[in-house]
């Protein structure tokens, strides 16, 4: 193996690369501008729905109301997005017009229990609402508010008028004290999508370049050509790996500084101007290193796994369908990380692909395990390699090359195993 014509053959690649507009745009536009501009335009969006179902008034009914409580009514009634007034027909009717959408809460005034009775005015409450119609929900959630507050402010009255003091009555309180700062607010923000979308990005920036220089080649008739070259086809097929993997690293690596560099901006639409200062900061620098060696290796691995089942295709479209289920393999990993609860196990770190994307999680999260990360960058390593090694021994061969194969990888070793047999 010569490493002098590798690096020619690799340049080579690449230059050839950099004028295919799908393998640009796909493998660095996509990851460096398309991805936060998406979630920018999601955030967005999903902020200005927000804005406008606020300026949605949801109807309240206030069934049974007692003389002693008519300003619960007025409380409803001045309480953010909701309209109330008193329902004058049977708890029945309120439920058929909650069911129609006319309505969407009724509050309904019920006798308090026998233990309850004892106070004078006391009272208890059915809410009634539809749980699969979203503005309902919403009214539910405010009407519970209002009737908490307006409820421990009766509560007090009660107490002043028994003449229980206050000291004696020893209120119960709940303080929330969040101790979170910006900077662990961002870091957080960043662990959920940064590895999400560094195993697809990587993906996707692999997939046409794979194709490409595979089946690609064969379509423009430029791969017989090739393998006619002046050096070794294990050079050849060095040189084309490198190549992809090389765009699948980039590719990961340019969506992480973009995300990090224009998260305060992403967030803007949901935060407004003065939410901004809760993004601070972003990934620690002392984890650069393990997070670019992690999406190295993952680079390194997506490429071969790609390669392996492109290199089997005779044209463009072809190549497309042999690697898309290799590509959902990869990606799907990335919908069952979403959750923060996951825990970085040691089994975990083993297994190929999640490892990577939860050791970028705990390192944008200021915490690397030692032992987890090395089982990781290990384990990956060896995955690297041993798919390397088999997509050298697929590449060579005779009929792979000269694209007599048929059926694909799955075909390639049936055939093969049944060749053995015969030979045995």
């Amino acid at each position: 193996m010569e490493l002098r014509q590798i690096w020619t053959l690799y340049v080579h690649e690449l230059r050839s690369a950099l004028r295919e507009r799908s393998i640009v745009v796909f493998s660095i536009i996509i990851p460096l501008v398309l991805y936060p501009g998406l979630l920018w335009a999601g955030l967005a969006a999903f902020s200005f729905v927000e804005g406008q179902a606020e300026r949605i008034a949801l109807e309240v009914g206030v069934h049974g109301l007692p003389d002693r409580h008519q300003s619960l009514l007025d409380t409803l009634d001045v309480a953010d997005r909701l309209s109330a007034q008193e329902w004058v027909g049977s708890s029945e009717e309120g439920r058929e017009e909650i069911s129609r959408g006319g309505l969407d809460v009724l509050v309904e005034f019920v006798p308090p229990d026998d233990e309850g009775g004892a106070l004078e005015h006391n009272f208890r409450l059915r809410i009634t609402y539809h749980g699969a119609r979203d503005r309902s929900r919403t009214a539910r959630e405010a009407v519970e508010s209002v009737v908490d507050s307006y409820r421990e402010g009766w509560i007090d009255e009660a107490r002043q008028e028994l003449g229980v003091d206050a000291a004696v009555w020893a209120d119960f309180r709940v303080i929330q004290d969040d101790l979170t700062t910006a900077e662990e607010g961002t870091r957080f923000l960043l662990g959920l999508m940064v590895p999400f979308l560094t195993l697809i990005v990587v993906a996707l920036a692999t997939f046409y370049p794979a194709i490409d220089a595979t089946a690609g080649e064969r379509e423009r008739g430029t791969w017989e050509t090739l393998m006619t070259v002046a050096a070794p086809r294990a050079n050849v097929a060095t040189a084309k790996y490198l190549y992809v993997a090389t765009l699948g690293a980039v590719g990961g690596l340019l969506n992480m500084i973009a995300l990090t560099l224009s998260l305060r901006w992403i967030f803007q639409p949901v935060l407004g101007a003065e939410g901004q200062d809760m993004i601070q900061g972003g990934i620690p620098l002392g984890a650069f290193p393990i997070i670019a060696a992690g999406t190295v290796l993952l680079g390194l691995f997506v490429a071969a796994g790609m390669l392996i089942f492109a290199v089997f295709a005779r044209n463009f479209k072809e190549g497309q369908s042999m690697v898309t289920p290799f590509y959902i393999a990869v990606i799907l990993p990335a919908i069952f990380l979403q959750s923060p609860d996951i825990e970085f196990t040691t089994a975990l770190a083993l297994a190929p692909v999640v490892n990577v994307a939860l050791l970028i999680r705990e390192a944008i999260m200021g915490s690397i395990p030692p032992l987890q990360s090395a089982l990781t960058l290990g384990s990956m390593a060896v995955c690297v390699a041993l798919s390397v090694v088999f997509a050298q021994w697929v590449m060579r061969r005779e009929e792979v090359l000269v694209g007599s194969q048929r059926g694909g990888l799955g075909g390639f070793l049936r055939r093969r195993v049944r060749g053995r047999r015969r030979e045995a």
